[in-house]
């Protein structure tokens, strides 16, 4: 490997984290997809990259996975979590319904799950890159109700707000240490590689090599200009300051 080359690894390798992967290798990095699916691994693996099964839930899968990629591609530059993990069966309203009339295992689902997954993420990571000793970045995906609450949606963003959270606290302790963490907020839907959404507005949705590209740029930044939180709105979507 040349002296010179990045390397990276993405967590969520269907959609957004395939055109990551897509971005990145176009770029010359070394790339790995980590999924649960065996279709995925397999479109990843089609792409030249390192296929690696693992669940971004369970922190000592992510270390795993890390340290895979590692010893395939290299220290590692860039990690990337672009999964969408949430637990238990997501029933009823999207986004858990009003408070008044969610169920009670909606909770679990919708505001639980997501924090959890990125604690395990972050958590295992920061480990990892600490112990790597050399400068890197870590990206953590998360959707626009990070910003704000919707009615109908107060369990969506509570679990969108501990993202965001999870995401700043890491961001503050391992500044010292020369890592890199972003919060990358996408605050629209995304459209799917396959194409379109149902009833949806093409032009609302954001495009995923669109926003590989926003992974790229965070994950190429020099320590003396260091981008916290990146949020992207489609100029088709509505923009709340």
């Amino acid at each position: 490997m040349p002296e010179d080359a990045r390397s990276a690894l993405v967590f969520g390798a269907r959609n957004l984290g395939r055109a990551v992967l897509e971005t990145l290798s176009g770029a010359g990095w070394s790339v790995a997809g980590v999924a649960r699916s065996d279709a995925t691994l397999e479109g990843v693996a089609g792409l030249g990259a390192l296929a690696i099964h693992a669940d971004v839930t369970d922190p000592a899968s992510v270390q795993e996975a890390l340290e895979q990629a590692a010893a395939a591609n290299g220290p590692l530059d860039l990690v990337v979590n672009a999964a969408s993990a949430y637990g238990g069966t997501r029933t009823g309203p999207f986004g858990g319904g009003p408070l008044a009339e969610a169920a009670p295992d909606a909770f679990d689902a919708w505001a639980a799950a997501p924090p959890r997954a990125a604690f395990a993420f972050l958590s295992a990571t920061a480990r990892f890159l600490v112990d790597q000793g050399r400068p890197a970045t870590i990206v953590q995906v998360t959707g626009g109700s990070s910003r704000r609450a919707a009615p109908g949606r107060g369990l969506w963003a509570a679990g969108a707000f501990g993202v965001r959270a999870l995401t700043q606290a890491a961001a503050l302790e391992l500044r010292e240490r020369g890592i890199h963490v972003a919060l990358l907020i996408v605050d629209a839907g995304i459209e799917p590689l396959s194409g379109g959404r149902p009833g949806a507005d093409p032009a609302a949705l954001a495009d995923a090599h669109e926003i590989a590209r926003a992974v790229q740029f965070l994950g190429e930044q020099g320590a003396r200009a260091a981008t916290h939180e990146l949020q992207v709105t489609p100029l088709g979507e509505l923009w709340v300051p």
